[in-house]
């Protein structure tokens, strides 16, 4: 090493010996002192910046010169995939020190758990659900396995913030406090951040109020400025032509939108004599771990993902990542590109290929927005009423009991459990947590809606989609949807598609969730449940900025420039520069207001019945009572957006919620009142309405 990195001597020994390392990279220099001193830490580097060996070079120095000892150190994570690609090298740092690491996931067999119980390891890596799962089994003793634990460390922290998988996460880490003896330092790693300061003071928790420091640590340079090129291509068939007829012998790495899609394009590479892999979360686990080897160790090859590579998986020696329309964040951009430029002497680069004109201009206002210097904020969903009935149940799970009056304790006020009180008596008063004597445990309504396969649903904070099992003999393939099982694929008249193949279906057991197919040589098409999905204010009227003019920081290529113009066309009677347009037709009124889903969601809201607000991304559309100055006076202070009772089954849990509260809870995180003022109380450039309406 070109000089002392304060590291225990035997790791530095390794490190500069067995790794030939010369010197340690910014960040995992940086962040020696800090972590060492225990504080909470959210580490921050640019994608391949080394940010696993900047939280486990000193939490391991720590361990040595501490002497800790048992299960001290958990790495969680939100992809297996991603715990699997961190194993080999953590087993390498562990083994140099005499100590061990092991993994846990839902991948993991029996046999394996019952060895990590029996001889805990000194790192484990996880995932939330699997730590939920420890907590709750009947043959864990949870004191024992936590009491010596000092460190956990959270990785793509901001994936975890994001959701409700992150409310999980910090309210089951409040619980294994209480088991454990010492106070845990929590380490956060992350790529990309807009308010990493919220983001720490979020993952810590408790740590705050007891007094433990928290610091972000950033370093190294910027890299330098990526490659970026646009194209229009019109079809998936058409963007598999034109990958497979650019950068051959290279490694690419494709990103798509939904895993229809993937599977399409996988089809069509094929098709084209590519040497093509698929990753997305419906594949069988035997699929993905031919896929994640594959990624390492082939070269000449295209590797077709969702965003399930997104994050920081190593998939080798990358070259180009390519983006087949556009991901719906500025951040998800940033991971995906970060993929690109590791290697010494490469640069960052990304190539969108658009399919339509809507996803092309979706893609042009995204560039813009990163051309301006903007990362999305990572914000909690509010409320999370949900997860604290999770919490409530898991713990009477996890202690057999636990009393009414203590509750609290177990979370030390973490704000996932700020409804606490009132979610509390509905699960006491309906049922789903028994009383006697002052302590509760599971109770009648648990067991019915909750309790099947030992109350396996509880140990999941999101809702997946029921999916067939597709088998070709005792091979599983993957899943699908019952959407994908029409009359004409379930009679073998027309293929199924994945995993990147084409199958004929040959029978279909609906009781046992199995499909039997063969290998069929004609294309096939596969279809997931999907909801339009609500894009962010900013999002939106980075489109608007391009619309008026704005070319997107990226080479265009000719069909990319005639795609614009053609867009900028048929959009010219939507957009002003002086401000929003609001039109007149026929039959209704439309505001081209531009302000994403929920602002114009809350908005309806606040509006009279008869004025019938019918909402997209882009617009807000009106019955023809609409009345222009009644809509300037809206009153948004108190708007929620409407929400079906229907759409309550898409929040996991809202079982254990009275039905106006589970309602209340997704309003509240669909309401956008800052930008809904904005629509109100901006400019209308252009209001083509009878003077009676203006």
């Amino acid at each position: 090493m070109s000089s002392s990195t304060e590291l225990a001597g035997a790791l530095e020994y390794h490190v500069a010996n067995s790794l030939g390392w010369q010197d340690l990279r910014p960040l995992q220099r940086a962040s020696i002192e800090p972590v060492r001193s225990g504080a909470d830490c959210l580490l921050i580097a640019p994608t391949a910046g080394g940010k696993t060996e900047a939280a486990s070079f000193p939490v391991l120095s720590r361990m040595i010169d501490e002497g800790w000892h048992g299960l001290s150190v958990i790495y969680v994570a939100p992809l297996k995939a991603l715990l699997n690609n961190l194993l080999p090298r953590l087993d390498q740092y562990t083994a140099w020190l005499g100590r061990r690491v092991a993994l846990w996931h839902g991948d993991i067999g029996d046999s394996a758990r019952r060895a990590i119980l029996s001889e805990p390891p000194d790192i484990l890596l996880t995932t939330p659900e699997s730590l939920e799962a420890v907590l709750v089994s009947r043959r864990v003793d949870h004191r024992l396995l936590f009491r010596d634990l000092h460190v956990v460390i959270a990785d793509e922290i901001h994936s975890f913030a994001a959701g409700d998988r992150g409310w999980h996460l910090v309210a089951v880490l409040e619980r294994i406090q209480r088991l454990a003896e010492h106070r845990i330092q929590r380490i956060g790693l992350s790529a990309t951040l807009g308010n990493p300061e919220d983001v720490l003071t979020w993952y810590q928790g408790s740590n705050v109020a007891a007094g433990v420091g928290g610091r972000v640590i950033s370093a190294g340079d910027p890299p330098a400025a990526p490659d970026l090129a646009l194209d229009y291509v019109g079809s998936v068939e058409n963007a598999a032509v034109v990958i497979a007829a650019l950068h051959a012998g290279e490694k690419r790495l494709v990103f798509c939108e939904s895993r229809a899609q993937a599977e399409q394009l996988t089809f069509g590479l094929r098709d084209q004599g590519v040497t093509t892999f698929i990753s997305h979360s419906s594949l069988s686990l035997d699929e993905r771990r031919q896929s994640e080897t594959a990624f390492a160790e082939a070269r000449d090859c295209v590797i077709v993902s969702t965003s399930t590579l997104e994050l920081g998986i190593d998939i080798g020696d990358l070259d180009r990542m390519i983006q087949l329309d556009s991901p719906r964040s500025v951040g998800s951009f940033l991971q995906r590109l970060g993929r690109t430029g590791r290697r010494a002497g490469a640069s960052r680069n990304a190539l969108f290929l658009a399919t339509e004109h809507e996803t092309f201009l979706r893609a042009a206002g995204l560039l813009h927005l990163w051309g301006q210097g903007f990362v999305e904020p990572v914000t909690p969903p509010p409320a999370p009423r949900h997860i604290a009935a999770q919490q409530f149940l898991a713990l009477a799970l996890q202690e057999g009991r636990f009393a009414r009056a203590r509750w609290q304790e177990w979370w030390a006020g973490s704000p996932v459990m700020a409804d606490g009180a009132e979610v509390l008596e509905y699960l006491a008063s309906s049922g789903y947590l028994a009383e006697d004597g002052g302590w509760l445990f599971i109770g009648p309504s648990a067991e019915r809606d909750f309790g099947g396969r030992n109350f396996l649903e509880l140990l999941s904070t999101f809702i997946a989609d029921l999916e067939l099992t597709v088998l070709h003999g005792r091979k599983e393939i993957g899943g699908v949807s019952p959407i994908s099982l029409n009359a004409a694929v379930i009679r073998g008249e027309k293929p199924l598609l994945l995993a990147g193949h084409a199958w004929k279906v040959v029978a279909v057991d609906w009781q046992r969730h199995r499909v039997d197919v063969e290998p069929e040589a004609d294309r096939g098409k596969v279809r997931w449940s999907s909801e339009p999905l609500p894009e962010s204010f900013e999002m939106v009227r980075a489109r608007r900025e391009v619309l008026l003019g704005e070319d997107p920081p990226a080479s265009m290529s000719q069909r990319a420039v005639d795609a614009l113009g053609t867009i900028r066309g048929v959009w010219s009677e939507r957009v002003d520069p002086a401000g929003l347009v609001l039109a007149r037709g026929e039959k209704d009124v439309v505001l081209w207001s531009m302000a994403g889903l929920r602002a114009h969601e809350t908005l309806a809201a606040a509006l009279p019945n008869e004025f019938e607000a019918r909402s997209t991304n882009e617009s807000m559309r009106f019955a023809p009572a609409f009345d222009l100055a009644e809509f300037r006076g809206s009153a948004l202070g108190e708007a929620l957006p409407f929400i079906a009772p229907d759409a309550v089954s898409g929040l996991k849990f809202s079982a254990a919620l009275p039905a106006d509260l589970a309602r209340a809870t997704l309003a509240e995180r669909f309401v956008d009142r800052a930008n809904a003022s904005e629509v109100v109380g901006g400019p209308i450039a252009f209001a083509n309405v009878p003077d009676s309406a203006s």
